[in-house]
């Protein structure tokens, strides 16, 4: 009986061992995830979003309070992120623009919107109060509104011409209280824009209301900021980028702040390059006569006047040469240096004004540079002595001309020299004439060897009462 059992529970056993050998069919399994209703993505769909917001635009009317209550109000229930293109389009067209700037037939619209509103100023800044408030409360549709307006500027030529002038408008307020950067403005510079004249006739509008907020300067500085105050010329056809033609048209459309402006940009533009090339001129050691007449073609030909030209010359005169670092050193240097340029120099100081300017850039110079303090007498003895200064801008500066920099020093170094002109301009009215013929006047100086400038003052000839220079240089 027990080994009966035996066997049987052995039998159990191999059984049991052989059904655990053998293999499991593969079975399809894995783990589901309840998907967070947070999560689960929205259907884009603008033309729904388009119907709440013009639904209640219709609800409003043409109060642009109540449009700007409403507008505060929906953001809290529409996505105005995900639908800030489709906003924009709403409350400028008055439904979303197609490619090109046209309104879809079947789409619903609304007359509560820039384009079918008035077209003045006043409604334009009334509608410019609405999209501060919808931007000063939602700021992150900044970067979605200028994405609009730079689209709306190339839409330009889809739009009617009662639509570009209010949007011009618009957008001349909004860039004077900062809502907009000057940047949106490239896009005015799109080829067929500018090739058909609807750039130009656009920045007109737009410049007006733009100075109507803000002044000339504000407006100059905006645009200097995002490097656009020398792009003003490209509104037009490549034909017609000239200041002439841009003063011109400006002007006659009543911006003839703005035609200045242009203007002064452009000659300040002509001025640095001038002076590059003359460094450039002077580093290779062209001859001061071909130096000269370059000078000249170019002040003719973007009508540079001569004191400014001097100021341009002496600046880079100054710059050609590396100065000695010690102040006894300096002035002998100067001296050598300015002797080789003062026929350059006094090409351009047939003017009164511009002999003055130079007394003035001389005075600036040497204040600005501490080694020349000392220098500044000796460098206007020198440019009298080789006709580049006369007696009278010299005088004039001395009296009531000069700046404040350095005046002190500058004024007592000139005492004798002035009183010495004085002295001399006496003799030439009462007494003979004698000497050499200077550009005002007559005087001997100018035969006066340069090793006597600081040597001992010869006799006083009775004859000839003049007390010399050298007397009160030494």
């Amino acid at each position: 009986m027990a080994l009966m059992f035996l066997r049987l529970y052995f039998s159990f056993l191999r059984v049991s061992f052989m059904n655990n050998q053998k293999q499991q069919k593969p079975t399809l399994s894995g783990q589901r995830f309840k998907t967070r209703k947070r999560d689960e993505k929205e259907r884009f769909d603008p033309t729904q979003f388009q119907d709440c917001i013009i639904q209640g635009l219709t609800e409003t009317g043409t109060d642009l309070e109540a449009v700007a209550k409403f507008l505060d109000a929906s953001g809290a229930k529409l996505d105005y992120r995900r639908y800030a293109e489709t906003l924009f389009d709403i409350l400028v067209a008055g439904g979303m623009l197609a490619p090109g700037g046209t309104l879809a037939d079947d789409m619903m619209r609304t007359d509560v919107c820039v384009f079918a509103a008035q077209e003045d100023l006043e409604t334009m800044q009334a509608f410019a109060q609405v999209f501060n408030k919808l931007i000063r409360r939602y700021k992150y549709l900044e970067k979605g509104f200028e994405d609009e307006v730079k689209k709306l500027l190339l839409f330009l030529k889809g739009f009617s011409e009662s639509e570009r002038n209010k949007l011009a408008m618009l957008t001349g307020v909004l860039l004077a209280n900062g809502t907009l950067n000057a940047s949106i403005l490239n896009s005015l510079y799109n080829e067929n824009l500018v090739k058909e004249g609807v750039s130009a006739a656009f920045a007109v509008k737009l410049f007006k209301s733009w100075i109507n907020e803000k002044d000339i300067n504000a407006v100059a500085a905006s645009l200097r900021k995002v490097s656009m105050d020398n792009r003003l010329m490209e509104l037009f056809p490549a034909n017609k980028q000239s200041v002439e033609h841009f003063t011109k048209y400006f002007t006659e459309a009543g911006l003839k702040e703005l035609s200045e402006y242009v203007r002064n940009q452009q000659t300040i533009g002509a001025r640095k390059e001038l002076q590059k090339e003359l460094q450039e001129q002077m580093s290779r050691g062209d001859p001061f006569k071909d130096i000269i007449l370059y000078v000249k073609e170019e002040m003719k030909k973007n009508n540079i006047p001569e004191p400014v030209v001097i100021g341009i010359v002496w600046s880079s005169v100054m710059s050609t040469v590396e100065w000695n670092k010690k102040e006894e050193l300096v002035a002998e240097q100067a001296i050598k240096h300015l002797k080789q340029y003062s026929p350059l120099l006094a090409a351009f100081t047939t003017q009164g004004q511009s002999e003055l300017t130079l007394l003035l850039k001389i005075q600036e110079y040497c204040y600005d540079n501490i080694h020349f303090m000392k220098a500044f007498q000796k460098i206007v003895v020198l440019f009298y002595k080789a006709e580049v200064l006369s007696e009278e801008p010299i005088l004039k500066w001395y009296k009531d001309a000069h700046v404040a920099k350095g005046k002190s020093v500058f004024l007592e170094q000139m005492k004798k020299f002035v009183e010495w002109l004085k002295n001399a301009e006496e003799v030439r009215s009462n007494g003979p004439r004698h000497g050499k013929q200077l550009k005002s006047g007559e005087n001997w100086i100018a035969d006066t060897p340069d090793s006597c400038w600081h040597s001992e003052p010869p006799p006083v000839r009775p004859s000839k009462p003049v007390i010399p220079l050298l007397h009160y240089l030494c």
